[in-house]
Parts: structure tokens; sequence; C-alpha cells
């Protein structure tokens, strides 16, 4: 996605929303370009909700959201969230559970020279000191991102650099690209490409970090009892089902992996939630006892 952000007017995207819930969605999923930055072009002026003055701005957005999925007992879902002391605010709604504790944050990498080069005014040390903020605000906040490796000039000591902010920053689920060029970007012209070959490993080696980090924060919840949505209720003449727990935006987290329920009178439906204990892992999933 290229070009100016453009902010849709609050009242459309809550009456959107409020269409979407009554059509029986469990739940949504807000994405944008820049999330985090929703009324800045605006100047967050205010708009208008069921007769009512609601601001413009991110807080705004995510405590009507919140209000209108509550009876529906539906999620709604940020995605792209930028790391801005702004978006601070929105953690005290996730501890309270009227939006999922989850962030998707587009962090991109986490040495600043290689974020100068990025064009990106953030840096890994500020990162690593919000993200221990909104876990203090809101401790079962769970936390996806996406990075590159092998960006031009990118050195040894810059992607080793990301290897650490990896560790220390407990990323729940991350993605990693290889660096390729894009036709028209003002990345082709830096100097210090870096060869396939090396991009490749370098994405690799991330990967590799990541996984051992998600795979041990996915074996922490063994023991928990989650609330799971039900993408896929049992086949016929099958056992279990498949859904995600909060921590597992559709099609790229993990899923959970339902067996039996405990009672022969529990069924499971697809589109309905059920309560599961946390019994194993596997793989990028877990597996879920339903009581």
């Amino acid at each position: 996605m290229r070009g100016d952000l453009v902010s849709r007017p609050i009242g459309d995207v809550l009456g959107e929303a409020r269409r979407l819930f009554e059509a029986g969605v469990k739940e949504l999923l807000v994405v944008s370009q820049d999330t985090s930055a929703y009324g800045v072009d605006v100047q967050y002026r205010t708009g208008f909700w069921d007769g009512r003055p609601v601001k413009t701005r991110l807080l705004e957005l995510c405590e009507q959201l919140g209000a209108l999925a509550e009876p529906f007992g539906a999620w709604v879902r940020l995605h792209y969230v930028y790391p801005y002391p702004h978006v601070d605010a929105v953690l005290p709604l996730m501890a309270e559970g009227r939006v999922l504790p989850y962030l998707d944050v587009p962090f991109q990498h986490a040495h600043p020279d290689v974020l100068k080069r990025m064009k990106r005014p953030a840096s890994g040390e500020r990162n690593l000191e919000r993200l221990a903020h909104w876990r203090e605000i809101c401790p079962q906040l769970v936390v996806r991102s996406t990075f590159i490796a092998g960006f031009p000039g990118e050195s040894e000591t810059e992607f080793e650099a990301l290897l650490d902010f990896l560790h220390e920053a407990q990323i729940d689920r991350a993605g990693c690209f290889a660096y390729s060029p894009v036709a028209g970007a003002a990345a082709n012209a830096l100097p210090g490409q870096l060869p396939a070959d090396v991009r490749e490993e370098r994405r690799a080696r991330f990967m590799a970090v990541a996984e051992a980090v998600s795979t041990s924060k996915l074996g922490q919840r063994i023991g928990a009892t989650m609330q799971v949505l039900v993408d896929q209720a049992p086949a016929l003449g099958r056992k279990g089902g498949v859904g995600r727990s909060y921590a597992d935006a559709p099609e790229i987290d993990g899923l959970v992996r339902l067996l039996p329920p405990e009672k022969a009178s529990k069924t499971l439906k697809a589109g309905e939630f059920t309560r599961a204990r946390i019994v194993g892992t596997q793989g990028h999933d877990l597996i879920g006892q339903p009581i």
C-alpha cells in the first residue's frame, strides 16, 4: 500500500462495523496502512456517530468498536499499529477485554542505521522500552511483527543487532522477508546491495530464532484455559475441530487444534466460541481440550 494516508469518516467505519456484527461476524479485523495514524490527516477532527460527537482518533475508534462488539460477544483485532506513544492509551482497553490484547506492529528492523536507510523514524532501544511498557499495562498482550533481512547496506553487526532485538523483545509471532528490489523503490539506488544468497541465509537465521522464541512462549500456555473461536467444526466421522485464540490472527498465525469435547453433549460449531484447556503444542499450534 502506497500513497498519502486518508482517514475514513469515523461514522462510516462504525456504521460498517455495526452492520457486520449484526450480520453475525464474530471477529473484526481493523486493517490499514497505519492504523495508529488514524485521524492524523484530518487533525483528529470531530465526526458523528448515532448523533453523538466522536473524535477521529485511534483511542475513540477502539472505544466505540469495543462497545459495539460487546453485546455480540465479538472480537476486535488491530493490525499495522506502529509504536507511537499515543498507542499507550489503547492498552487499558485491551487489559479490560474491550479489544483483543493483540497488536500487529511492523517493526521492519531494529538497528537505527538500517531503520534510517529505510526512512523509518524509530530505534530498537525505544521500541524495547515501549514493548515493556505495554506489557506492564496489559501482561496478556501478544505482539506479531514482520521484518526485512538483507536490506541494502546491512552489515553482519547490524543483522546480529536485529537477532538480539528479537530475543529481548520476545515477539510472539514474527515473520521475515529477504529484501528484494521493487520496481521504482528508492532502496534500489542504495549502495551495499547484498547477494541473494546472503539475504536468504539471513532470513533463515532470523526465522530460526523467531521460531525458538515463539515455541517457548507457546509452551507457557499449557495448562491455561482460553476462549477459542471455532473456524472448522469436526467433519463427518471425525472428532475435534480447528479454531484460534485471541493470540492468533486468521491465516497468518497459528491455530488451536481442538480435541473431542469432554462432554458428549457439547458440540463444536464453526463461527462460535468455546472454552478450551491447553494441553500441548504442535509446531506453531496449540492443542486444546474443549471444556
